[in-house]
Parts: C-alpha cells; sequence; structure tokens
C-alpha cells in the first residue's frame, strides 16, 4: 500500500480524496493555485504545493509541474479526480515514465475512451448498443447540416473530447446545427483545447442511466448497479440518485453486463462509468465511458456500502477486490444534490463573491456532504462554480427525498447567489416525487426559466405564524425579558397580501391565530442565528431567516417569502408611506454574471426583434447568450469583445 499519494484536484473532491486517504493511513499532498492558497483542501492536506496563477490553463492543466510536484514530494501514486487531468492520456503516460501510480486505468482505456468518436467505434465492436449517428469529425457548419439532414433532426452535437455538458447542443432544424456547430466548437476549444465536434440522433425524452463498473489488475470485473441522472440542466447533471426509479432487474442485468464487456474490451482497471440513454421502453443505448471518478459517486456508496476512492486506491496498489458480482447488493435509495454558486433567478448565471455566511445541514448517518468551501472562503470565477454535493439516504426512495429536502432548508449560503431554491423546488414536483423523469425535465417544468418568485409554499399562514414568533422573541428581549406592556396583535404584510395574527404566549413557546388557523409552535432559535428549527403542532420543521430592511425573509421548501410584521397602528401609518420607485433600466443589456464579453452579435443602429442574440458572455468556460427581451433599435454599444465584465454592467443600449 501506499504511503503518500498527491491529489491533483482541487475543492470538494480534493477534500473527499484526503478524508480517504487519511482513515487508510495514506499522507496526502494537494497542489494548488494561486486563487485556492487559502482554500480548504490546502488545509486539510498533509503538504501542499503551489503550482501555478489562478487559470487552470496555467495551474491544474500543468502536467509537468504536477508531476514534479509528485517527485518532489515523494508521492508513490497520484489521484486525479474529475475534469483537469483526470481524463487526460498523455499526463497517465508521462507519470509512468516517472515511476509514479496514475490512481485510474490504464493508458489504452483513457485514449479508447476519451475520444467520444473511438469509443463508439469500440463499443460497437464489444456488442454494446449505441446511437445511430456520424463518429467522424465534422468539418464546418455546412457539414454539420448535411450530416444532420442525414441522420435526421433533432441530432447532438458533441465535442469529441468533451464532459460535463461543456461543447454540447442539441439541433432540431438547419439553423440549429448552423448556430450549434459554432457554438460546440468555441466551447470545445475553450475547455478541452480540442475543437473536434461529432454527430449523433438524439434521443427524445431519454433517461440518463449510468452503471458504475470496478476492475482490478487481476482479470476480475463488477458493476454496481445503476445511478439514474436524468435531471440535466445544459446536458449538466444537477440530481441523481441511485437505484433508477424505472430499471428492473432484467434491464439492470443488461445494462451491466454490456458495462463489463465494453470495460474488458480496454482492459480497463480502477473504478468507471459507463453512460447509456434510455428511451421509454427500456431501450438502452451507449453514450460514453468516464475513465475516472464520477461526481455523483456518493449515491452508489451509500446504497452499496463501498468507498469508491479507497477501491481506486486499492486497485491501484496491486490489490485484487474482495467481492464477486453476486456479493454485491443495492440496499435503500440515495439522492445527490449539486450545490451550485449561481443565480437560478437569471438563467442560472455564475456567481462569484466571498462566502460571507456558510452553515452546513447537520451531518449524519443518512446525510453527507461533500465540499470544499468554508465560511468567509471565496468562489472564484476561474473554476466550477459546484459548491458542494449533499446527498441523503433513505430505506425508500421517498424517504430519501424528504431529508434531502429537510436538508436543503438548513443549508445557509449568503454573500453568492445559489441554486438551493431551484434544487427543492424541483425535489418537490410530483412527477419528480412520482420518478417520472427525463433529461428534459427542468426544460419541460420551467420553460421561461425558474423564478423563485413563483414558487409558492402551500401554507404561508404558517410562515406568517413563524414570522410573528421571531418578532415577538425579539421584542421581548428588547424588553428584558417582560411581556406585560407589549401588545398581542400583529399586523403580516407580504407583496400579495395583508393578514391579522393574534399571539398568545404557552407554557413552552406561542399560539398564533391567523383567520381559522391555529398553530401551536416552539422554536429552538437564538437571536442572529440563521436557522430557524421548532415544532408547529406537534410536527417539526426547519426554515431560514434573515431581517432584511425591517422585514423577515424566511426561506422554506424552496420558497421564499418577505414579510413584515408591525402592529396595526404602525401598519395604518405604513399605508401613507410612499413608494421608492426603482430605476428604469429596461433600455440595457446589462451582463448576468462575471465573465469576459466574446462577442457583440448587433450594430448601432440596428433593428432587433425578441429572441434575437445580441451577446455571448463566456463565464468559467460556458459561453451564455443573452438575447432580445423585446423589439427595438440599437443606440449605443457600451462595451466590445474581450471586455472583462461585471455583474450588472451595460453592455448596449436601445432608442
Amino acid at each position: 500500500m501506499f504511503d503518500k499519494i498527491l491529489i491533483a484536484n482541487r475543492g470538494e473532491i480534493a477534500c473527499r480524496i484526503i478524508r480517504t486517504a487519511r482513515r487508510m493511513g495514506i499522507k496526502t499532498v494537494c497542489v494548488y493555485s494561486s486563487a485556492d492558497l487559502t482554500s480548504l483542501h490546502v488545509r486539510e492536506a498533509d503538504e501542499a504545493i503551489w503550482i501555478g496563477e489562478a487559470p487552470a490553463a496555467e495551474s491544474y492543466l500543468q502536467a509537468d509541474r504536477i508531476i514534479a510536484a509528485a517527485r518532489n514530494s515523494g508521492a508513490q501514486a497520484l489521484h486525479p479526480g474529475y475534469g483537469f487531468l483526470s481524463e487526460n492520456a498523455g499526463f497517465a503516460e508521462s507519470l509512468a515514465a516517472a515511476g509514479i501510480t496514475f490512481i485510474g486505468p490504464g493508458v489504452k482505456a483513457i485514449a479508447a475512451m476519451g475520444d467520444k468518436i473511438e469509443s463508439k467505434k469500440v463499443a460497437v465492436n464489444a456488442g454494446v448498443n449505441t446511437i445511430p449517428g456520424h463518429t467522424k469529425t465534422l468539418i464546418d457548419s455546412e457539414e454539420a447540416i448535411e450530416v444532420a439532414k442525414k441522420i435526421g433532426f433533432p441530432v447532438m452535437l458533441k465535442a469529441s473530447a468533451g464532459g460535463g455538458g461543456k461543447g454540447m447542443r442539441i439541433a432540431y432544424d438547419e439553423a440549429g446545427a448552423r448556430d450549434g456547430f459554432i457554438s460546440a466548437t468555441n466551447e470545445a476549444r475553450a475547455s478541452f483545447g480540442d475543437e473536434r465536434v461529432f454527430a449523433e440522433k438524439f434521443i427524445e425524452q431519454p433517461r440518463h442511466i449510468e452503471i458504475q463498473v470496478l476492475a482490478d489488475g487481476h482479470g476480475n470485473i463488477v458493476h454496481l448497479g445503476e445511478r439514474e441522472c436524468s435531471i440535466q440542466r445544459r446536458h449538466q447533471k444537477v440530481i441523481e440518485e441511485a437505484p433508477s426509479p424505472f430499471i428492473d432487474a432484467d434491464t439492470r442485468a443488461a445494462m451491466g453486463q454490456q458495462a463489463i464487456d465494453l470495460a474488458a474490451a480496454v482492459d480497463y482497471v480502477s473504478a468507471g462509468t459507463v453512460e447509456f440513454v434510455v428511451d421509454q421502453e427500456s431501450n438502452f443505448y451507449f453514450l460514453e465511458m468516464n475513465t475516472r471518478l464520477q461526481v455523483e459517486h456518493p449515491v452508489t456508496e451509500f446504497v452499496t456500502g463501498l468507498d469508491l476512492v479507497e477501491q481506486m486506491i486499492r486497485i491501484a496498489a496491486g490489490e485484487p477486490l474482495m467481492f464477486s458480482q453476486s456479493d454485491i447488493t443495492m440496499d435503500g435509495w440515495a439522492m445527490e444534490a449539486r450545490v451550485y454558486a449561481e443565480d437560478s433567478d437569471r438563467n442560472f448565471m455564475p456567481s462569484t463573491g466571498r462566502l460571507s455566511t456558510y452553515i452546513e445541514p447537520r451531518p449524519s448517518p443518512e446525510v453527507r456532504i461533500d465540499s470544499g468551501v468554508y465560511e468567509g472562503g471565496e468562489i472564484s470565477v476561474y473554476y466550477d462554480p459546484m459548491i458542494a454535493k449533499l446527498i441523503a439516504y433513505g430505506s425508500d426512495r421517498e424517504g430519501a427525498r424528504t431529508r434531502l429536502i429537510d436538508a436543503l432548508d438548513s443549508y445557509c449560503i449568503h454573500g453568492v447567489s445559489h441554486n438551493i431554491p431551484f434544487l427543492a423546488a424541483t425535489l418537490l414536483q410530483p412527477q419528480f416525487a412520482a420518478g417520472d423523469l427525463s433529461t428534459a425535465f427542468i426544460d419541460q417544468h420551467y420553460p421561461k426559466g425558474f423564478s423563485s418568485a413563483l414558487t409558492r409554499y402551500a401554507n404561508q399562514d404558517l410562515l406568517t405564524a413563524v414570522a410573528v414568533c421571531l418578532t415577538r422573541t425579539l421584542e421581548m428581549h428588547a424588553a428584558n425579558g417582560r411581556n406585560g406592556h407589549l401588545v398581542n396583535d400583529y399586523l403580516a404584510l407580504t407583496a400579495d397580501d395583508e393578514v391579522t395574527a393574534s399571539m398568545t404566549l404557552t407554557g413552552t413557546g406561542f399560539h398564533i391565530s391567523i383567520g381559522e388557523n391555529r398553530y401551536e409552535i416552539e422554536l429552538d432559535w437564538r437571536i442572529g442565528e440563521n436557522i430557524v428549527r421548532g415544532v408547529v403542532n406537534t410536527a417539526p420543521f426547519i426554515l431560514q431567516a434573515e431581517q432584511q430592511n425591517f422585514s423577515w425573509r424566511l426561506t422554506h421548501r424552496g420558497h421564499r417569502t418577505d414579510i413584515r410584521i408591525m402592529t396595526p397602528r404602525a401598519g395604518a401609518l405604513q399605508r401613507h408611506m410612499p413608494i421608492k420607485q426603482a430605476p428604469d433600466l429596461s433600455r440595457l443589456l446589462l451582463s448576468p454574471m462575471p465573465g469576459l464579453l466574446v462577442r457583440v452579435c448587433v450594430t448601432v443602429g440596428e433593428r432587433v426583434t425578441a429572441g434575437q442574440e445580441l451577446a455571448v458572455v463566456e463565464a468559467m468556460k460556458m459561453e451564455n447568450s443573452l438575447s432580445a427581451e423585446r423589439n427595438g433599435t440599437v443606440a449605443r454599444l457600451l462595451a466590445v469583445p474581450n471586455d472583462s465584465l461585471s455583474v450588472d454592467q451595460p453592455i448596449l443600449e436601445f432608442e
């Protein structure tokens, strides 16, 4: 077994690998860029070595510097995590030449499966079901159109070296094929340094199901069942679960065997994932093989009881698997939600900044959080905006789902925008609860984008009652615990309603009456805390509370509401207060995120129509298209390509 390993990654996956290595008694060395000097993985590792400046191309993608760090630190092996150099065959080859063990598969498997065009050929020869398509590299947009017409629309244009949803576009017509080829090529070049793009048939309403495999160097290969990863946005997985609510035992066995056959065909050794798309009739087709640890691996760990990082380390050290296929069982259910620093209300634009408040859910045997951040840390513009992965386990799917929702309610993040309201709202969708999923789920349920303002909690009066209790607690504290001179009736104002609440104290809490509704509330809350726990009518509840401009901002079950609590007299006076008008920004196109202005698609004096593309902003290696919300004429350009934009910086102005 190794004494010391180097982790060629950052963030949550580096911290996760450190955790297993520490349990195994293995020392760890991490690498870091200038942007990550104070990052959590640097704090957690036994040693830390600087490898370059903030951009990944100058640090985490610098193979020579990472290999030198491994050699100089005395690390005998290297774990690449995922992303960066994890599926780079040349990197693995250089490690071998340096006498450093790569904790991953061999060069042959990485090369064959890392190229999506080559991997399809290998899959066909191995007898694996494949999607119809054109496996040659597309030369230009015109060839993309001709190939798409032969395959039949819709088609998927995909980067050959792609992954993580980057370099992928769906084309439903010729215009879509032309624009999709250009965007996919540009994104592939920026993300992978490889602009090759190919085309394949896009299967509508598919499920994304993947099979986890483990293979040792002694000829043993097993699969660990499936994960359902159909909840995706821009081809990026958002919520994953194991097992799938759709896959039966026969289909699982068939998919598992094909995954094993493919792994055997490339002499696979280590952990790997074979991804399939599955149609509504349970027909499944090979999509790609990821020759690395997957982001969503914790759900498989929960239901199988295996530590996949430990297995990868043991396999790399030459140990055989200590179990066979008949030993693998899937017990219970697990769900994972990816928590991102992004603004769900602004088309999921990335968000950067300092985590002024960061409170993770309470850990338990059923709740796990893999994170790489801490309160006061920075979310950088240079890397993927994922903050953490939140995983919940239950004896069945409903148990895992409700536990994950509860955990999201207690996950408090301030300082950057985040997608927790979106995650909770998605988990609460009846169709999700029923397990009726497809990769089009998010587009179908949020066709105009997600808006937290449109989410509604079924019992708004309950949130109002809690706000009254919080207000009364503050008042009693200010009055040094004296209650006699305080009022018992309150006026509650929200954006949509105005109600009266009557309050009396009980022996252990509060009795609140709002119309016909009665609430007995006990709070487990101290002034200044963001998380409010308690019991309402004997049922436990949890929500987040933040005071803002004399109001309470409460967040619960994906719903965020502002409630102002005041006395009836103050409410009567409030009605006479003037309302401050917001400035009119409708004539401006504002950048919804910090990023690089890649191109401006219009000129001064040009007449544009609603939906027309106006500009493209690149953030965290993703191109984001900005479109016109209405018809108009361009009056002025306020930024030019290659400008670094801040949030809400004007790009152009309309007449």
